[in-house]
């Protein structure tokens, strides 16, 4: 999956793309690690019982210039990308995921687009 300006998850009708007005320490204050290259990564659980159990995982990594990211919902070893809005128990998973979704958005990280 390549680095893009805009993503639309696979299953999904919305498109999302990084708010103009990204910062670093926002990123950071959503739970974004800062790789040793620069990158950032977000990791999220989406099952809504515990971040600990084996789930899907919603998945977001920004290029260090905070341009281009890239973001896709993965099987819960993060290697297959999956299509959650297919799943049997895909109101519980999209309900999970468009929280965290919501949240980024308010704190000015995504915009829909």
């Amino acid at each position: 999956m390549a680095y893009t300006n805009s993503v639309q998850l696979k299953g999904d009708d919305v498109t999302y793309k990084l708010s103009p007005n990204i910062k670093k320490y926002s990123l950071r204050d959503t739970g974004f690690q800062e790789s040793k290259n620069g990158r950032f990564q977000l990791e999220r659980s989406l099952d809504p019982s515990s971040p600990h159990n084996n789930s899907f995982l919603l998945k977001i990594t920004v290029k260090a210039d905070l341009q281009n990211f890239k973001m896709a919902t993965t099987t819960e070893n993060g290697l297959q990308e999956v299509n959650i809005f297919k799943h049997k128990n895909a109101d519980v998973y999209t309900e999970q995921l468009n929280y965290i979704l919501k949240d980024l958005i308010e704190r000015d990280v995504l915009v829909k687009g």
